[in-house]
């Protein structure tokens, strides 16, 4: 009956997914369905917070659809095995980018031939195998790939080969952050630990810390002043998280790092001597997001619904970070928030399979709607003018912004046999200067592999474009498809 109480506490969205293993009893593997959303705006004073309200069915696809365990064995030993001849899961909705894409045909089952390659030069490179459990996390920099499981391990991949590994003592890997040589894990027991690469050996790695400090944490619990009231009544130091962290985000000028957790806080901590500067109070719910932004702005989505705008300030040798404004408040769960790399754009992800964003230059307002998947989605990552976003609906589709605000989706990425969870990107280092810019996506999934692909900005030649309409009264744009639309400045229909 506790479990069930959970499960419906839970249930703010299109699909709400329980993570199997935590203290709250949440797993993956089930999903409660709801109703679809449509949109309203709603005025708050001089801002507008995009509402969600329950409208229609959708249909949905069973839980063997979305993630079989039986599904095709991969070889470990070949790293460059590709797709399997049928995804499993098969959006049926005419409307959907997954059929309108030049990209949704499946890849046959054989090694991939570096030497073909598509107009755009978009391609499976290959798949990193390491059966250690469900993909939870990962982070690139430079050549380098860490990848993070309920295994406990981190591993670490240089040229889409196995190069190192490190092991945390207790707790799955739920988020990883890379500071230089420094190397932040976040794991499901609340603790972040802190590694450092080895200045001879790049494939060495040292855990030289835990945030907070024993020290810190000592000094702290000793203070009734620095208890918090938590749950259940309990009371709890207020440096440490008590619940699983979901992510780990820095600063944009790398001094700070900032942590989210299911305890519904986040916490700021000073990377030059591990000190926890400030706690906060930040949902009603887990806070499942969090992205350190641009001109000081951190911003926080929760399984409440809501993303909300924090702006910090220096105060001293510290931080304090002051609530500014909400944008999102709906019933479903705000699952992945990013940041374009210019610092222009804020896209989130939710239950419901929708993408939405907010522009700066016109003070955060509310720029659209993507209508991408048919199930949550997981994550989202960016690079350059494109936008990926990894869904429980086992696809990855790709959207390039172009410079009149316009979203195209140039691909839509099918293989994944488990729910996809996290995903990074990084530059294609041996595409020529000559050539538009290539990159390498990174994405992690419950179905315990890493799958590597190569792609460009460049649209393919048999893109679908389609004509765009507006209403006589509102102006507000009429989508005839999912594929390519502006939605600049007003909320964007859903598309079914």
């Amino acid at each position: 009956m506790r479990e069930m109480h959970r499960m419906r506490s839970m249930s703010r969205g299109h699909h709400i997914f329980f993570e199997e293993g935590t203290k709250r009893g949440r797993k993956f593997d089930k999903l409660k369905n709801s109703d679809l959303d449509d949109h309203r705006e709603e005025e708050a004073g001089d801002r507008c917070i995009i509402t969600h309200r329950r409208s229609s069915n959708i249909a949905s696809a069973s839980d063997s659809e979305i993630y079989n365990p039986a599904a095709p064995k991969y070889d470990a030993s070949n790293s460059l095995m590709v797709l399997e001849d049928r995804c499993p899961f098969e959006p049926s909705t005419s409307n959907s980018p997954f059929s309108k894409s030049p990209w949704s045909c499946h890849m046959s089952p054989r090694p991939h031939d570096p030497s073909s390659t598509d107009a755009s030069g978009n391609a499976l490179l290959g798949m990193l195998v390491r059966k250690e459990g469900p993909i939870y996390s990962m982070a690139a920099t430079g050549d380098l790939l860490y990848t993070g499981s309920d295994s406990k391990n981190i591993r670490v991949w240089k040229n889409h080969q196995e190069f190192s590994e490190f092991k945390a003592d207790s707790g799955l890997v739920k988020a990883i952050a890379i500071a230089g040589r420094r190397v932040f894990t976040g794991h499901k027991d609340g603790g972040i630990r802190v590694w450092k690469m080895s200045k001879k050996n790049e494939s060495v790695y040292k855990r030289v810390g835990t945030l907070p400090t024993m020290g810190d944490y000592i000094k702290s619990s000793m203070k009734p002043k620095k208890y918090a009231e938590v749950r259940h009544h309990h009371s709890v130091v207020w440096i440490k998280h008590y619940d699983a962290i979901s992510c780990l985000s820095l600063s944009e000028d790398g001094s700070l790092l900032y942590s989210a957790s299911w305890d519904k806080t986040f916490k700021v901590w000073r990377i030059s001597d591990s000190k926890c500067l400030e706690s906060v109070t930040a949902h009603d719910n887990d806070v499942n997001s969090l992205v350190a932004g641009f001109d000081g702005l951190v911003f926080t989505g929760s399984a409440d619904g809501t993303i909300k705008v924090w702006r910090r300030e220096i105060q001293g040798k510290g931080t304090k970070h002051f609530f500014s404004q909400t944008l999102l408040k709906q019933e479903c769960a705000v699952t992945a928030l990013a940041i374009n790399p210019k610092s222009t754009i804020v896209y989130s992800g939710s239950s419901d399979g929708l993408v939405n964003y907010w522009e700066r230059e016109s003070s955060l307002s509310h720029g659209g709607v993507l209508k991408s998947h048919r199930l949550a989605v997981l994550c989202i990552a960016t690079a350059g003018d494109l936008v990926f976003s990894g869904s429980a609906d086992l696809v990855i589709c790709v959207w390039k912004r172009t410079s009149a605000g316009e979203h195209t989706c140039l691909s839509v990425f099918t293989g994944h046999t488990g729910p996809i969870k996290c995903l990074a990107v990084e530059k294609d280092m041996e595409s020529k200067s000559s050539e538009e810019q290539r990159w390498i996506l990174y994405s992690g999934g419950l179905d315990e592999s890493v799958r590597v692909w190569k792609l460009s900005e460049q649209a393919p030649n048999n893109i679908v474009q389609y004509n765009q309409q507006h209403n006589s009264t509102t102006g507000a744009p009429i989508l005839s498809s999912a594929l390519s639309f502006s939605t600049r400045g007003r909320s964007s229909p859903v598309i079914r």
